[in-house]
């Protein structure tokens, strides 16, 4: 029987250690009794999934992670997504990540604050409305805007310039704005539209409904994460391995796509808390069943809690990533004898922080049958660090697959 392969991948689980839960981190913390398991019959370790002076986006991190060394293959995080929303761009084209936001009401655009970067993770169907309205206002043949989910969208600019220096919104949440607009040649063009979108979404009837039902505002769009068009070797032909991806974000889809695997259509994934995580669990189980040779499951609820400094629901995240994700494959891989799963993140999301940074990651890797060699281990920043360290995380997956 061939070797079937399962990666679940955590987004921005591990932190620092945090007073408030006497000095352990919330992977520490949290009841995790599968990933402990793991730690405690398999190979645990640490990553570097951020390379040398690249940035630590999510971008940067899963395709180290995937397999595919940053340096080289690196195009920016927009043009990814774009792959999975069925956006054709041409060569030339650069596409920016369209984030829907809240801003606060000073008069001048500079002078206001990033209250929410997702404001208030609107939902599809409004922010539908809001985009379209742009496409159809500020719309021409340089600009295009393209829908995407809740406040997650993209912007095109067909045969435009890509060297900007963009800001992620959620690495200025409660930051003034002024020191982080566009800069570089041509930006005022994207400031242009970014004030612009101000004025015609502050009036919407959407945002207007949602200031009487007391949510914030989606009152701006904001551009970053531009590149152009990604071009990744086939996964299949790397590995000689079938495969999919399984996520609620566009980026990994993206990857998936760009990598010849199929992406998951998976209606309860959200992307935040209230996501579907069993549902990923056993759809990976599924398309193991159905002969593929690997699933890559991505959560991407730890996250988001970091992003919003929310400590109890980041806890909630990975308990439920262990109980509902790691816990249901683990229930489904005794039907698959010869198999090796991997549990991991892509880089931390400190709550302290509110943003990524480049520290290296735990991993852990367990094949199936496997007997307890360390036990009392615990799947954790401080465990993992006693173990194996690979310094260039594009090696990692390399390792997993031919590792003997």
């Amino acid at each position: 029987m061939k070797m079937k392969y399962l990666v679940i991948l955590g987004d921005g689980m591990p932190d620092y250690p945090l007073k408030e839960l006497g000095g352990k981190t919330p992977l520490q913390y949290a009841k995790t009794p599968q990933m402990d398991r793991l730690a405690q019959t398999g190979e645990l370790g640490m990553v570097k999934s951020i390379p040398k002076d690249m940035p630590p986006g999510s971008d940067v991190a899963n395709l180290s992670i995937m397999g595919y060394d940053p340096a080289r293959y690196y195009t920016g995080r927009a043009p990814i997504e774009a792959v999975a929303m069925g956006v054709d761009l041409a060569a030339e084209d650069t596409a920016f990540r369209c984030n829907l936001v809240t801003l606060s009401a000073e008069d001048h655009y500079a002078d206001k604050t990033m209250l929410d970067y997702s404001a208030g993770e609107i939902v599809t169907a409004e922010a539908h409305v809001l985009i379209n309205e742009l496409e159809k206002r500020l719309g021409n043949n340089s600009f295009t805007f393209y829908p995407g989910i809740s406040y997650r969208h993209l912007m095109v600019w067909r045969a435009g310039p890509q060297d900007f220096k963009l800001t992620p919104p959620h690495d200025i949440y409660g930051k003034v704005i002024g020191n982080y607009l566009p800069a570089g040649t041509n930006s005022e063009k994207l400031l242009t539209l970014m004030l612009d979108s101000y004025t015609l979404l502050s009036t919407n009837p959407v945002n207007l409904e949602r200031v009487s039902r007391g949510v914030k505002t989606a009152n701006s769009i904001w551009l970053w994460g531009q590149g152009r068009k990604p071009f990744l070797d086939s996964f299949t032909k790397k590995y000689g391995l079938s495969g999919a991806v399984i996520s609620a974000v566009d980026l990994i889809k993206g990857l998936g796509i760009c990598a010849g695997l199929e992406a998951v259509h998976l209606p309860g994934a959200t992307g935040n808390i209230h996501t579907d995580f069993k549902g990923k669990a056993k759809k990976a189980l599924e398309k193991l069943e159905e002969g593929m040779d690997f699933v890559f499951v991505h959560v991407e609820a730890p996250d988001e809690a970091g992003h919003q400094g929310d400590l109890e629901t980041k806890i909630k995240a990975i308990e439920e990533i262990d109980e509902k994700v790691v816990g249901e494959v683990l229930r489904g891989l005794k039907y698959f004898p010869q198999s090796r799963l991997m549990v991991l993140s892509d880089h931390p999301t400190p709550l302290s922080l509110r943003t990524h940074t480049e520290d290296a990651v735990p991993y852990c890797i367990y094949k199936g049958g496997s007997v307890a060699v360390t036990p009392g281990a615990t799947f954790s920043e401080a465990n993992a660090a006693k173990g194996p360290f690979f310094p260039l995380g594009h090696l990692l997956m390399d390792y997993f697959i031919k590792k003997v």
